[in-house]
């Protein structure tokens, strides 16, 4: 499912209108609709302007279910559940990911975010992240 689509179903259920969501936010009716309609794809703080204005917790816009689960992440030596990316290898990776990301234009991360919504209708979760 596309984000804009999301967030109009969300708003929908709400009944809500753009012209709600516009006097809650700030952000122009407009915009609103481009986000909608799939012609923009918002930032991480706009996202969560919206989810704050429709009264619902962000994971919402990002998940239809009851709850998200965690992934079940790896244990330090001294039990305590380490974070991914928090040391090593996978801390120097999402570094790297974060500033090759900051520099890429916006359409090319419209492609990925696109790309990533297919692969997650394409494949379940548990084969991506190796959950189980």
């Amino acid at each position: 499912m596309l984000i804009g689509e999301r967030l109009r179903t969300l708003r929908e259920e709400r009944k809500l209108s753009q012209g709600d969501i516009e006097k809650r936010t700030g952000l122009l009716r407009c915009y609103i609709s481009r986000v909608e309609n799939g012609h923009t794809v918002p930032a991480v703080e706009t996202i969560e302007k919206l989810a704050r204005a429709m009264e619902i917790p962000m994971y919402r816009v990002f998940y239809e279910g009851d709850k998200p689960k965690a992934p079940v992440l790896p244990e330090s030596k001294d039990g305590r559940e380490l974070e991914w990316g928090s040391r090593g290898r996978d801390a120097k990776l999402l570094r790297k990911f974060r500033r090759l990301l900051a520099q890429t234009s916006d359409g090319d991360k419209r492609l990925l975010l696109h790309m990533a919504q297919k692969m997650r209708s394409t494949f379940p979760a548990h084969r991506i992240i190796g959950t189980r």
